[in-house]
This record gives C-alpha cells, structure tokens and sequence, in this order.
C-alpha cells in the first residue's frame, strides 16, 4: 500500500501563488512517475504536471507551461506543485497520483490519463478568484 497526502491548497485572488505538498510513504521505492491532477466540478480529471527519472525529466499540459513548476525533494518522499499567476478556470480539486513503473507512458499525452496511476491522495482544494 502506498499512502499519499496532499496539502498547501486554499483561496488566492487571480494573480497570486500557491505552492501544494504531497507526503508519500508506504510500500514504494519512491521511484515511479508522479503526478498532479486536478478535476473541476463538472469536468474529468485531468493531468497537470508529471515527474520522472529521479526529477530528469517534467512535463506540463499546455494550460499551466511557464506558470507551474513540479518538483521532489532529495529523498523523493515529498512531491510538490508551485503554482504562480493563478486563473479562475484552474480552480479544482488537486491531487497527487503514483504512477506503475519508472517511466510515464510513452504516447503523447498519455501521462494525462488517470488508468495510468496506481495510487492517490485525497486531494486538496484550491479556489481562485
């Protein structure tokens, strides 16, 4: 069992920053793929940001480039989600998710998809206005 919990969410105007946390523990070696999702009312679940290779490699969806960063710390037990220059329309949910093996899918886009992942957070809410 891999537990994951996120933190750090909360009310920021338009504009402003937010920076989300997501402790792992459990049966892992800490070295798969990691993730952001993030699912709005009405809408699917949506992937954000995806961490690989020990932090060699990220990728972001085209809504967040150059506003939102994903980073681990040393020990890959905290993920985290620096989110800069917030928009209304990214109001969500956001959780973390554990991916199956070392590497994200290889297909475009692929990362994106929630059966992709084998573990989740509970998630943490973020509301911009």
């Amino acid at each position: 069992h891999v537990q994951l919990v996120e933190s750090g969410g909360g009310s920021v105007q338009a504009g402003g920053s937010l920076r989300l946390s997501c402790e792992i523990s459990g049966s892992t070696n800490n070295l798969n793929y990691m993730a952001w999702f993030r699912q709005a009312p009405g809408k699917e679940r949506e992937g954000v940001a995806v961490i690989y290779t020990g932090g060699g490699g990220t990728i972001y969806a085209d809504s967040v480039k150059g506003r939102f960063t994903i980073s681990q710390d040393s020990t890959k037990n905290t993920l985290y989600l620096q989110m800069n220059n917030l928009k209304p329309e990214g109001s969500a949910m956001y959780y973390c998710a554990h991916g199956f093996s070392d590497y994200p899918p290889a297909d475009d886009d692929s990362w994106r998809l929630a059966m992709e992942y084998n573990y989740w957070g509970q998630g943490t809410q973020v509301t911009v206005s």
